[in-house]
Formats: structure tokens, sequence, C-alpha cells
């Protein structure tokens, strides 16, 4: 629960990114330490998941936000990637299609919420139209401003109906992010995931971390609070991704079903049936 704490941005709380290193590791002393207990949460995950499916009354919700090459991608291949599949699924929010275009901009994020007994997780979420729709001025201010309020009810709504909320925003510096993408284009096997734009969205650094600041001062709720996770450093991301989310389903007491029948009554009528087969 420390790390929680230290990582949660505080109801009401007025964020600066700035003052939040991208490369401390908090609750971690290094990354040999960090590997090991990520390897007994990513253990543990599959089991909660489990109890979430078979209780079949809750579930919970992921999401992911971050400037570029933060590591949304990575967080999902190295975290969730021990979960089934039958009950997990990824959803990214790309530019809106014509159909969704015709709806509320929260239609197509609605439609995507995980059912009772799955996780969902947002790479990119309904917080796009407070971020990209603000700084590429796609709507007017007061469309914008106005939206910070329904996605609050929103998110209200989801966990009063049985979803639990978890949000990341992984946290990383211009230098960090600068290398990665450079990485990205010295090998053949990345070059597709860059474009032009990527660069063009560089130029307005400064823009999204206002943006994001405003996000995570007004949308960090009691229902729905906001975690700021340090993203330098690869390792220290995933293992407190990992850990956060484990909390949170351990937090839920996640119950199997009372059998629906006498489980010992059956045990016998499957021996006495194998028997006479004999």
């Amino acid at each position: 629960m420390k790390l929680i704490k230290r990582l949660r941005v505080k109801t009401s709380a007025h964020v600066r990114l700035t003052k939040i290193a991208t490369d401390e590791t908090p609750g971690c002393r290094d990354k040999e330490t960090a590997q090991e207990q990520l390897a007994d949460t990513l253990a543990e995950l599959p089991k909660l998941q489990y109890r979430l499916f078979a209780e079949n009354r809750r579930a919970v919700l992921v999401v992911l936000q971050a400037m570029d090459a933060a590591g949304k991608d990575g967080v999902v291949r190295h975290v969730m990637s021990g979960l089934n599949p039958q009950a997990c699924r990824v959803t990214s929010f790309k530019v809106p299609s014509a159909l969704e275009r015709q709806h509320d901009f929260l239609w197509r994020i609605h439609q995507a919420v995980p059912p009772a007994g799955e996780i969902g997780v947002f790479n990119r979420s309904h917080y796009e139209d407070v971020l990209v729709a603000r700084v590429r001025k796609l709507v007017p201010p007061a469309v914008w401003k106005a939206r910070f309020q329904m996605i609050n009810d929103f998110e209200r709504y989801l966990t009063e109906n049985g979803v639990t909320v978890v949000k990341f925003f992984l946290h990383i510096s211009r230098a960090e992010q600068a290398q990665r993408l450079d990485a990205r284009l010295a090998d053949p096997a990345r070059n597709w995931k860059f474009t032009p734009a990527d660069i063009e969205e560089r130029r307005l650094w400064d823009d999204y971390q206002a943006a994001y600041e405003d996000v995570l001062s007004r949308c960090s709720t009691p229902w729905a609070p906001w975690h700021v996770v340090p993203a330098d450093h690869k390792w220290y991301r995933n293992w407190a991704v990992a850990e956060v989310l484990r909390q949170a389903m351990r937090k839920m007491d996640l119950q199997f079903p009372p059998p629906r029948h006498d489980a010992r009554d059956l045990r016998r009528r499957l021996a006495a049936q194998e028997a006479g087969k004999c």
C-alpha cells in the first residue's frame, strides 16, 4: 500500500510534472529485486483474474496514458501477457471513425468497457479527447474543458456498476523519449512504428505536458485515482504497474461463487459411473 500512496495523485492535487522525477524508483531498491518481485506478481495476477472470472460480478479496467515511447505497449507485453486472453481484452483508441464522430466522445469508450468477469486494458483512452483534442485544437476550449467533469462522472458510473478503474500515466523524460525514438529508427524491425508525425508531436511536448497536468489534477478522484509511474527505467515501470494492479485486485476481495451442486455427491456418482463401465 505504501507504493500506491507514493504513486497515486491525491484528489484535487495541483500536479506539476517537472517536479516529479522520471528516473526515480520509489518502492524498489534495484533492477534485480524488481525482476524477482515482478515474477511473483505475474504468477499471482492470473490467479486473481481466475477469481474475477469465476465470480462474474465485477470487472477491472486498466487505463494507460503516456507520451510516445513511454512504454504503453511494453506494459501490455510484460504485465498482461500471462493473463488468460479469453477474459482480457486490449483496446487501442485511434482517430475516431465517421460513425464514432456521429456520437458523443464517450460512446466508443463505453462499448469497450470490459464486461463482468473480465479485465480490459485501454492503450490510450477517453483522455485523448482532453489531450490531443486540446493540443491540436480539434475542438474549442469550452468543449474540452467541459469533458473533465463528464469523464469523472463516467468513471464514477463505471465504479458504481462494479468496474474497478486503475489508471496509469507513464512519466518519461524528453531526453529518454528521444533515445527510444532513435532506437526505433535504428532498428529495421521497428521502423514501421515511426512516422514523420511523431517528430511533429515532439514539437508540442510542453503543450502536452500542460494538458497532462490538467488531466492528472482534475481527474484523479477517490473512485478512479491516477498513478504517475516514473518510466525512464523500463524494469521499474513494469514492476510498478504490475504491483499496483495486483494490490488493486487483492483489495477487491474476489470470491469464488458457491457451488451449485453437492460436489461430494457428484464425485460419488462419477465414481459409480466409472465403476459400472468396468
